[in-house]
């Protein structure tokens, strides 16, 4: 089983931007799929980014198309979220999460059947 430490989360005006890094231990990444999830008060957690082991598929929300990138670094067990021009609707807890032998394209709808999360970090954006 793997587990996930979120970082780099804090508090950023609109239009700058954060690196959320999730870190893994206890297994190589190269046997999931990993999303990061974000959850703003009184809203549902939703899939926010996804990517496979090989960095090869992707996928972004609509509202972050073109402002958030994911990429994996396997050497370092770890999933990175670059977020630019931050709005303060970004504002949430965001989380990772791994879901074994997944696939980019079911990860998004199975957040209620991934096998580990991390525990959150937050994100803040001022406006």
């Amino acid at each position: 089983q793997v587990q996930l430490g979120e970082s780099g989360g804090g508090l950023v005006q609109a239009g700058g931007s954060l690196r959320l890094s999730c870190a893994a231990s206890g297994r190589a990444l190269s046997d999931y799929a990993m999303g990061w999830f974000r959850q703003a008060p009184g809203k549902e957690r939703e899939c926010v980014a996804a990517i496979s082991w090989s960095g090869d598929e992707s996928y972004y929300t609509g509202s972050v198309k073109g402002r958030f990138t994911i990429y994996i670094d396997n050497a370092k067990n770890t999933v990175y979220l670059q977020m630019n021009s931050l709005k303060p609707e970004d504002t949430a807890v965001y989380y990772c999460a791994a879901d074994f032998y997944g696939s980019v394209a079911t990860l998004p709808a199975r957040r209620n059947a991934l096998d580990a999360w991390g525990p959150g970090t937050l994100v803040t954006v001022s406006s």
